[in-house]
């Protein structure tokens, strides 16, 4: 298990069971920088948590790590918080998130290569790159204004990002 997705896990696991945020005390060179960061959690393939940053909120990709790693886990509002009795059943995984950046049209977008974000008066909606199900731009485009409450007509700016994952 990479060191990053240990990290989520032993976050879960210690917040679940016994209510206490852990410290990152030995930092891989992969934690030290600033990153947005998203931590996903599932449960028989299918998703249980996710939480993350767009924009890095903290001191490193460790300390973004271990926050989100508990919103996803407790504070996800699609999910009630995960229990001690699921936590042998969970599998992780984290990414670590470019800055976005802003195009001028679809074509300089792929679902399979970029994340998305689709931004209009103030709302925003991203979108992980590389997720199953989601096999076109426009799909990804329309999960994104679903999540920000954009309407399907309503103009919006669009920002790509790439990932590198950890599993």
């Amino acid at each position: 298990m990479h060191p990053l997705v240990r990290l989520a896990k032993r976050t879960v696991e210690s917040y679940v069971k016994k209510g206490k945020v852990i410290q990152a005390k030995r930092l891989t060179p992969e934690m030290k920088p600033k990153a947005g960061v998203f931590v996903s959690i599932h449960k028989g393939g299918e998703l249980r948590g996710c939480i993350g940053t767009i924009e890095p909120q903290r001191n490193n990709i460790a300390e973004e790590i271990i926050a989100n790693a508990i919103a996803s886990a407790s504070r996800d509002p699609r999910f009630y918080p995960i229990t001690t009795d699921e936590l042998g059943e969970l599998d992780y995984s984290v990414d670590i998130l470019t800055k976005p950046k802003p195009v001028k049209s679809r074509k300089q977008l792929d679902a399979r290569r970029y994340g998305v974000i689709a931004e209009a008066g103030g709302r925003k909606g991203l979108l992980l790159p590389d997720l199953e199900g989601v096999d076109s731009v426009g799909y990804q485009i329309d999960i994104c204004r679903q999540k920000a409450g954009i309407d399907p007509d309503e103009p919006v700016k669009l920002y790509r990002f790439e990932v590198k994952r950890y599993k």
